[in-house]
């Protein structure tokens, strides 16, 4: 197969791959809706509403940029297009780090027994996730404004040194001192996030195996409970945990090679994309298929489905 063959396969595979994640990510936003009439959200739910929302931005910019089609359906200037779609691209995706972390460090604090010190902040957490948000859009959004500067639509320069991102977006060459400020700054703001997240699974992985404890002593192997909704939750979060933090180094080491190297081969691109898009198209259907009232709406809208 030559590479441009591999380009297009790759390029399809990811429209189909933001038409999944799109489409789950909505599905899990009505669900949560429509139980907020009848049950009062708890904070993990509205931290799930937020990022769903963030990934249905995240996966929308990626069908523009992949599909030529869409991206000329924009009426506007290609230069301002490229700037606008990235930019916010990567404001998506620094809210997805963001809103994982909280949600990791939410549901630590949620499981957490009583006595901890971390049940002071139960109930104090829902008054205070509003301003958290307002806080992680401007983080996000004054962090990625460097990137407008360099974003660049392949038609209006002549250039030989762009990296080209797109059919349409380059990146236009930056001073060693800006790149490395750049570099230091996403990498050491990512690096404290994961390493939260990584605390906190490590505090519910102890708090859970505890639990296990007291549950065999209190039943015997043949008699032991179903998981409690909280461990369901918990054991959910880790595994998204987990799946964000491998899909996140293999992003970082593609793309940090691809900097020092400043050269994207054109599958190696595809590839990141699929990557980077992973926990956006994953995350809906892991919590989807966790949740057993998730599971029978599915059944009921397809049997009526197939009925009509």
């Amino acid at each position: 197969m030559s590479t441009f063959s591999a380009y297009k396969a790759v390029n399809k595979y990811i429209l189909c791959q933001a038409g999944i994640g799109i489409s789950s990510n909505n599905f899990l936003l009505f669900h949560i809706f429509k139980y907020s009439h009848y049950h009062k959200p708890k904070v993990t739910d509205l931290i799930t509403c937020f990022l769903a929302l963030v990934h249905i931005m995240m996966l929308l910019t990626v069908l523009f940029l992949t599909s030529p089609d869409l991206f000329e359906s924009l009426n506007f200037l290609n230069d301002f297009k490229c700037k606008a779609l990235f930019y916010i691209s990567r404001v998506m995706r620094g809210l997805s780090i963001y809103t994982t972390c909280i949600l990791s460090v939410i549901q630590g604090i949620t499981i957490s027994p009583s006595t901890s010190w971390l049940a002071n902040f139960k109930y104090k957490s829902i008054k205070f996730i509003f301003y958290l948000f307002l806080l992680l859009w401007f983080l996000c959004l004054s962090s990625c404004t460097t990137m407008i500067f360099h974003i660049v639509a392949n038609s209006n320069v002549t250039q030989t040194d762009l990296m080209i991102l797109t059919e349409h977006c380059s990146f236009s060459p930056m001073s060693h001192s800006i790149k490395g400020l750049m570099f230091t700054m996403t990498t050491s703001r990512d690096v404290f996030l994961i390493s939260v997240m990584l605390l906190s699974s490590v505090y519910m992985v102890i708090l859970l195996s505890r639990h296990q404890k007291r549950s065999q002593h209190l039943h015997s192997t043949s008699l032991s409970p179903r998981s409690s909704p909280e461990k369901r939750a918990t054991q959910t979060i880790l595994l998204l945990v987990s799946f964000f933090v491998v899909m996140y180094w293999v992003d970082f080491i593609i793309s940090s090679s691809s900097m020092i190297l400043w050269t994207y081969d054109s599958v190696i691109l595809g590839v990141q994309g699929v990557v980077v898009n992973a926990y956006a198209t994953v995350t809906p259907l892991v919590l989807i298929s966790s949740n057993k009232r998730n599971i029978n709406l599915l059944q009921n809208l397809s049997w009526k489905t197939f009925q009509f």
